[in-house]
Order: C-alpha cells, then structure tokens, then sequence
C-alpha cells in the first residue's frame, strides 16, 4: 500500500475501516468497510438501471433522502443480488448493524455490496466484520486506502483520488472518492462501486443534480466490456464540516464544486478503464464534428465497446476500417464524406479511403495508450469514451468466474 498524501478521507469530519471478515475466499484479503461521517450528513446516487437490481441497490434507493445520514457499509465477494426476500432483509440489518455499531440512528447508513450473485450474504461473517472495523474508525488517509483495498473483487488495483477547491468568496473544501470495478463496466448511471465524501455544506437536491451531471460525463462514458451490473452504485456524500465552505445555490461557488466533482470522477473513471480485467492497454475514444451530441455518443460508444476493435488495440494492429465499420453501424447520422479518422497522431482515413499513412500507426497502436480521434464533420456534437483492449486473460477471468 502506497503512502497518499490526499485520498477518501481528505475531507473534514469522516473517518472509515477496513477488515478482513471472511466473505472473500482468500485468507488475507480486506472485504469489508464503514465510512462514517462524524456529523449527520446528506447523501446523492446513482444507481444501475438493470431490471434486476441489488438488494442494496433497492435499499438505498428508498433511503437516499432520508436527512441525518451517517455512513456507508459495504462488503466485496457477494453481491447480494438475486437473492430474493431474504437479501433484501440482509442488507437491511446490514445497515442497521453498522449504524448501532457506530452509535448512529438505526436507519441512518447506507449499504453497498459485490461480488458474485445469487448466494445469500454470510450474515454471521459480516456481522462479526462490522463490530470490528467500527472498533477501528480512523480519519487518517490510511484508513480510506485500506478502504479501496475492500471493496475490490477482481481489480487488480486500488482506485482512489482527492480534488481540493478553492471556492469562489473564500472558503476551502475537498472531494475523496474510491471506485471499484474491473469488468462487466459499462456503466449506465455510474460506476460498479463508488464512493464520494465532501466536507462543503449542500443541500440535497442541489447535490444530487450536480452527481447526476457529473455522472453523465464521467462514469457513463467508460466500458471495458458492455455488461452493465445489477451492483452499480455511487454515492456522494455532505457533511458540511469545511469551514466557510457553504454552496446555497447555483452560481462560482456551485460552479467551482461541480468542476472539482468532475476532476474526482473523471479521474476515477479513467482507473478503472486502465484496470479492466486483462487489460493491458488504456484507450480513449474522441469523436468530434457530429451533427449532435447524441450522434457522437452513439458512434464513440460503439467503437469503444467492439470486440474487432479492441482486439485489434490489443495486437497493435492499425485495423482503421473496424473503426469506421463500428462508427458507421452505430446508428449516429452523419455524412460519410467528411469523416477523417487519427489513431494517435497519425492520420489513416479521409476522403472515404484510408491514406498512404495508415500502416505508421502501427507505432501508435503498440503504444500502453492509444487515443483514437474521430471527426464526423462539421457539426456541434462531441463525446468521449475511456476504454481497454481486450485480452486472452479477459477469457479466463470470465471463463471461470462463477467456479
């Protein structure tokens, strides 16, 4: 574990543990977590869009505007989705068992779970983990990286980050957050687990709009591999503990929060493209010049998420026409004349043919990342993708991952 200078528990007034309870099958692996704020907070989400949705999903749903939130639990190696009855009433003494834990209102913490689906969460191994990590609450940054250490499930690294803001008037405040996730990552409202601590004062609504429009150009805009969860989970919390650090409404100070949300959650983001499972190239899809955004979300998704194209990223193989198949099969409109397309700096097709340069971007395509720009014209329409090429280990990973 590297040391951090700023990291989750940056902001004023949190404190959080990490234990090894059990749920995970290997001996010495961190799975469970609190984080608890020391004042009554409010809290923002978003939440997967998958019909079939996890027990804590369901939960937090319904909790999410209750005033006087506290904390947040969380366990990696059961997902606790497709459980029936019976998770539904797990995730709830889950909840209530950290919030007793660490004297707080019963229905005061939030809930969060991964890992593999279908199995009933270990009530005894997890009950047993909360009493010992709320016996070990810490504000040092230690402690929040230990944090991201226990919700991971096949990530092969921790992903944590801090923004600090100036805000507009005067007044300090900070932004730490952690994530998880690894595969099945195509996000449809955030990413499979993350979670966000601020210490500005905020009310709710103001704090989820400004989540829910970070969201949208951060977390949506990753994929390692199309599937999207039935886990998928961020939360935001404001404890307002930062002096002079109040946002009322919008205007600079909102403003400057909001740029500062999306340095977190852009950055986050980006971590897990780079820790797709098997990855072993980081890509970022750039499409410009569509007639709308819309158009240019279609296309940069439909490149990021192809197989043919990824595979190629993953053999250095400067393959432009599974690029300019996926743009054209995506449904985005755009006039075929004008689209020019750049793998790195090198440009490989315009004029609806490739260039005598296509095959230099060979050089481009052996690169650790490789940055794909697409124009489709003329038009206003801009979107960007962050993804991972796709790799044999990425097969066996899957292959056996129920087994």
């Amino acid at each position: 574990m590297a040391k951090l200078e700023t990291g989750l528990l940056t902001p004023l007034g949190y404190r959080a543990a990490a234990v090894r309870c059990g749920v995970k099958s290997v001996a010495d692996k961190l799975d469970l977590a609190l984080i608890l704020s020391d004042a009554p907070a409010v809290a923002a989400g978003a939440f997967t869009t998958n019909r079939f949705r996890a027990a804590s999903v369901q939960l937090d749903q319904k909790r999410l505007k209750s005033k006087g939130l506290r904390g947040i639990v969380v366990n990696a190696g059961n997902a606790n989705a497709c459980t029936g009855e019976r998770g539904l009433r797990d995730a709830e003494a889950m909840a209530e068992a950290a919030a007793l834990a660490c004297g707080a209102r019963k229905d005061s913490f939030l809930v969060a779970s991964t890992g593999i689906i279908g199995h009933p969460l270990p009530m005894d191994k997890i009950l047993t983990g909360i009493k010992d990590a709320s016996g070990r609450l810490s504000s040092e940054l230690r402690a929040g990286h230990e944090t991201s250490y226990a919700i991971m499930t096949t990530d092969t690294k921790p992903k944590e980050t801090c923004a600090v803001i100036k805000l507009p008037g005067g007044g300090k405040a900070a932004i730490g957050g952690i994530c998880k996730g690894s595969g099945m990552i195509a996000p449809k409202m955030a990413t499979m687990l993350c979670f966000l601590l601020t210490d500005v004062k905020m009310e709710r609504a103001l704090l989820q709009e400004a989540l829910s429009r970070t969201v949208e150009k951060t977390f949506n805009c990753v994929t390692v591999d199309g599937d999207s969860s039935t886990n998928d989970t961020a939360l935001l919390m404001s404890n307002g503990a930062a002096p002079d650090a109040e946002i009322a409404s919008r205007g600079k100070r909102y403003d400057a929060f909001c740029e500062g949300l999306y340095e977190t959650c852009s950055t986050l983001a980006k971590k897990l493209a780079q820790d797709g499972e098997g990855a072993t190239k980081f890509v970022e899809v750039n499409v410009t010049g569509a007639p709308t955004e819309a158009d240019a979300k279609k296309a940069a998704r439909a490149i990021a998420n192809s197989p043919l194209v990824k595979c190629a990223i993953h053999g250095g193989d400067p393959n432009w026409g599974r690029i300019i198949c996926a743009a054209g099969y995506s449904g985005a409109l755009f006039p075929t004349r004008d689209v020019v397309l750049h793998i790195g700096r090198v440009c490989v097709f315009r004029n609806e043919m490739p260039t005598k340069d296509a095959a230099k971007a060979a050089a481009e395509m052996k690169k650790k990342e490789v940055v794909i720009n697409l124009s489709l014209g003329k038009g206003p329409g801009n979107a960007i993708m962050w993804t991972c090429d796709f790799s044999a280990e990425y097969v066996a990973i899957n292959a056996l991952y129920h087994t």
